[in-house]
């Protein structure tokens, strides 16, 4: 295919996949493809997929129903899916929608600009071009999942674990700031397996440091933790490193030790507890965001309440809820589906309206509080912004009156909390 084409690129699922999209973005443009907004317009259309649940899967096959019916009209010459339901069901999706022109799994970055008509350039895989604010960005420092989660299909679709380099993350780091991000959110499936495969050890710490010494860095914050071999020495650099969000985000999935065993999560509800508590005494106001599964095969009416009493004595500063999905070739597999949905979605309110009052306390408690807020964009008659608080699309935000118009997006800012609401808090800028 010529260069000089329309392209655009709808991702789909979690942030690893938008890193994805990203520097595949980055391939194109060098290759000087036109990368456009508005699929509507495209000659060329590629779907960057998710195939994690149910919901997800569902998402991604309706998307590219809808992009063959555009095709159909005649406004795009080529579909492309890629990403991990491609990876996952390549198969299958060839024969059920042969309008497609071609399929391929995750990181196929190469293969795609082959398609097109493209060459991979090596020297800027580490250069992206943000979809999103340039002043935060997500640094994903690994690939796959070495862990037999028996609800997860993430090694089916990502295979198992590999490490970045240390040298080429700061690298990419130091390219993000250039182009002035000021904020790195470290993601991966797992970030505290980070170099066991490269360097014989975890080694997450020693990548914090490195990053956290970059000139233009102001934020770190660490998103993906496993609980069950969390390392001391990420905890010690996390409290004394200024630079690194007093911020965790760790799926706990679970504390029933009957649930946790049958998820194969490899840590108990003794091990869970203990490492909160190291949390809370060893970070001075840390933020602990955390996701539970309800629904699961074995998941009992006491377990669940056992869940539900461990929120409410812990008090998380926030959560997601997710309800069980049966994936295929995971070993969950053979429980089947005994809880019904509508149990499901049950489980699931019940749990958010805890987290909900818990979240609403917490916000009251910063009433009067001074907090250094990164603005992200006006909405209004506000300004949206974010503290360490809060990571980008899944915790809430701050809201401040336009009171001063040279306000710019992308700095910080010492804001005095007036208000709250459950999930967001207001605020008025220090002049």
């Amino acid at each position: 295919m010529k260069n000089k084409v329309n392209v655009n690129i709808i991702t789909l699922g979690c942030s690893k996949n938008t890193v994805d999209s990203e520097r595949l973005m980055r391939q194109l443009k060098s290759n000087k493809f036109n990368l456009i907004d508005d699929p509507n317009k495209a000659e060329v259309l590629i779907i960057n997929t998710c195939g994690f649940i149910e919901a997800a899967k569902e998402e991604s096959v309706n998307t590219i129903l809808s992009a063959v019916e555009l095709k159909k009209k005649g406004n795009i010459k080529k579909i492309i899916v890629a990403g991990c339901l491609s990876e996952r069901y390549a198969e299958e999706l060839k024969t059920d929608i042969p309008e497609v022109d071609a399929f391929f799994g995750t990181e196929k970055y190469e293969d795609i600009l082959n398609e097109l008509g493209g060459k991979l350039k090596r020297e800027l895989l580490g250069e992206r071009i943000l979809s999103g604010p340039a002043h935060t960005a997500y640094l994903k420092i690994s690939e796959g999942c070495d862990h037999p989660c028996s609800f997860c299909a993430i090694p089916l679709m990502r295979g198992l674990h590999i490490s970045k380099p240390i040298e080429e993350l700061v690298k990419e780091a130091e390219f993000l700031v250039k182009n002035k991000t000021r904020e790195l959110i470290i993601i991966a499936q797992d970030t505290t397996d980070y170099g066991k495969d490269i360097y014989g050890e975890r080694c997450l710490h020693k990548l914090l440091t490195e990053l956290s010494n970059i000139e233009g860095v102001e934020w770190i914050r660490l998103m993906y933790a496993y609980p069950s071999h969390f390392p001391k020495e990420i905890i010690n650099v996390i409290a004394q490193n200024k630079k690194i969000c007093n911020y965790i985000d760790i799926p706990l999935q679970h504390i029933s030790d009957s649930v946790l065993k049958s998820m194969r999560r490899g840590v108990t509800s003794e091990r869970i507890r203990e490492l909160v508590y190291k949390f809370r005494k060893n970070i001075p106001d840390v933020v602990l965001r955390t996701t539970f599964i309800v629904g699961y095969p074995n998941e009992t009416e006491d377990d669940f309440k056992l869940l539900c009493d461990y929120v409410e004595e812990v008090k998380f500063d926030r959560i997601g809820v997710f309800t069980f999905s049966v994936e295929e070739n995971t070993s969950s597999f053979i429980l089947g589906n005994p809880v019904p949905e509508k149990i499901k979605e049950e489980r699931k309110n019940i749990l958010m309206e805890i987290q909900k009052e818990i979240s609403f306390k917490k916000n009251k408690h910063l009433i009067g509080s001074n907090l250094t807020v990164l603005i992200e964009r006006k909405e209004g008659d506000f300004y949206i912004g974010r503290s360490y608080r809060d990571a980008p699309e899944v915790d809430g935000e701050i809201l401040m009156p336009v009171e001063d118009k040279n306000i710019e997006y992308g700095n910080f800012y010492e804001t005095e909390i007036y208000d709250c609401n459950e999930y967001d808090l207001f605020g008025k800028i220090d002049k």
